[in-house]
């Protein structure tokens, strides 16, 4: 029987499908973030509202929000930072506390 390369999807396409996924999976965590501090009338900083609002825009128009491949997955819509980040705040939006990954600790 002939090899049926027909059926298989090329390397090309999978890589735009999980594309695609990662987008989505972004868009939904960005949007279920800002619904939860709407919900339970979270105090979002200026600074905050700007940058899921600025994630959300550049995600949905290039399908991920950071352009240097070193500072994230390559299948990935968000970086690195951007992800811990929206963790952050989504703690923060659900009323749950959660120690700022970026700053520096005391007793160094």
């Amino acid at each position: 029987m002939p090899f049926r390369k027909a059926n298989r999807k090329s390397l090309k396409e999978l890589r735009e499908q999980q594309r695609k996924r990662a987008k989505r999976a972004a868009l939904r965590a960005l949007r279920k973030t800002r619904a939860a501090a709407e919900e339970n009338k979270a105090e979002l900083s200026d600074w905050e509202n700007a940058f899921l609002g600025s994630v959300e825009e550049r995600v949905e128009t290039y399908g991920r929000a950071f352009g240097d491949p070193g500072k994230g997955s390559p299948g990935a819509s968000l970086s690195n930072r951007q992800s811990g980040k929206l963790k952050e705040i989504a703690a923060k939006s659900r009323g749950k506390s959660v120690r700022n990954s970026f700053s520096r600790s005391s007793s160094r």
